[in-house]
């Protein structure tokens, strides 16, 4: 097990508009407000959504072509091959209440809104390196040097 501790910083606040992609819009707003390790949650509705179930190395993707519910999204903001990464699970429901989900692939498509909470792990740094066991790119978390003042 690998294991650091962290402080909260900024909290970020966003709300996304009909017909964004939601990793790409949820990358550039931590890009943006220069969050490169955090954590996020994610409310409000898509009009499509990706997603993944994790077999033998790689993702089968379950695509959903219509109105959803988020019921619940959470993730994670850090560091892969050089550029700010957003990673995220999302559990979408249908018109009649059933519920699906998954690892949130691109192509979720957000429909009417999507309200984002991010919020700032400061002083690490969480990087992620290709297992190549496991077929991911997973975290090495390291601690970002001490700031000088």
């Amino acid at each position: 097990m690998e294991f650091a501790e962290s402080r909260a910083g900024k909290i970020v606040f966003a709300r996304f508009v009909e017909n964004e992609d939601v990793l790409e819009t949820i990358t550039s707003v931590a890009r943006k407000a220069g969050v490169s390790a955090g954590l996020f949650f994610l409310v409000g509705t898509l009009k499509k959504a990706k997603m993944g179930f994790f077999r033998e190395g790689k993702y089968e993707a379950i695509e959903m072509n219509q109105p959803l519910e988020i019921v619940s999204c959470s993730g994670n903001v850090s560091i892969k091959e050089s550029k700010v990464f957003a990673h995220a699970h999302i559990a979408v429901s249908d018109e009649k209440g059933r519920v699906f989900g998954g690892h949130m692939m691109p192509e979720c498509i957000i429909g009417a809104t999507g309200e984002l909470v991010l919020m700032e792990a400061q002083d690490i740094k969480l990087l992620r390196r290709f297992d190549e066991r496991n077929k991911l790119y997973l975290w090495s978390l390291k601690k970002a040097p001490k700031r000088v003042q």
